[in-house]
């Protein structure tokens, strides 16, 4: 549990600073480093953080158990990933009308996911790891608010082809990780 703890700790410490730090010229980090170094060192601690996670949530497997959800909460999780992954896939393309109208769609995603596992899931791994990704997504929602950032500009170019191939490839990125992926990356299948 103390590896999964530290991941988390060190994953979202270091979105946190960068939801919080400074964009004035001045205080930088970004800015004051260089892009590269900056994105090169943020990438190699996240990637860090994120590998202690996964060891250390299947380390703590056997921790216990919060709440039995019922069976039925499975389903509606297994529904809720359509959206999250069409979300996501739309988060990466450039504008459509799912990125215009969504604002942040990664964030949207990362919310909808983890809400849909905290439903299905009640081991007290479980629990933090889609609590931490929910609360989070949350808060550096606010942030991004806060930033004025309120997604695609009103002048961008929106591309319905762009909507088609998030609807097709998160369809399809569903469908292998509901019937496929899952059990192998994350040792249980998404349907039983």
């Amino acid at each position: 549990m103390t590896l999964f703890l530290l991941g988390l700790a060190i994953f979202f410490g270091l979105h946190i600073y960068s939801a919080t730090r400074s964009r004035h010229a001045e205080y930088d980090l970004k800015k004051r480093l260089g892009y590269g170094v900056f994105m090169s060192s943020y990438s190699v601690i996240s990637l860090i953080g994120f590998g202690l996670i996964i060891y250390g949530f299947g380390a703590a497997r056997e921790v216990g158990v919060l709440y039995n959800p019922p069976v039925w909460t499975r389903h509606i999780n297994l529904l809720l990933m359509v959206p999250a992954l069409i979300l996501l896939i739309a988060s990466q393309l450039p504008a459509g009308w799912i990125k215009k109208v969504t604002k942040h769609p990664m964030l949207l995603a990362v919310k909808v996911w983890a809400l849909g596992h905290l439903l299905a899931n009640g081991e007290i791994n479980s629990v933090i790891l889609f609590g931490s990704f929910l609360a989070y997504a949350v808060f550096d929602r606010i942030m991004v608010k806060r930033r004025g950032d309120n997604g695609p500009g009103p002048d961008v170019a929106l591309d319905s082809k762009m909507d088609l191939i998030s609807l097709v490839v998160g369809l399809a990125a569903w469908a292998a990780i509901a019937y496929w992926l899952h059990p192998i990356l994350f040792g249980v299948p998404a349907i039983s």
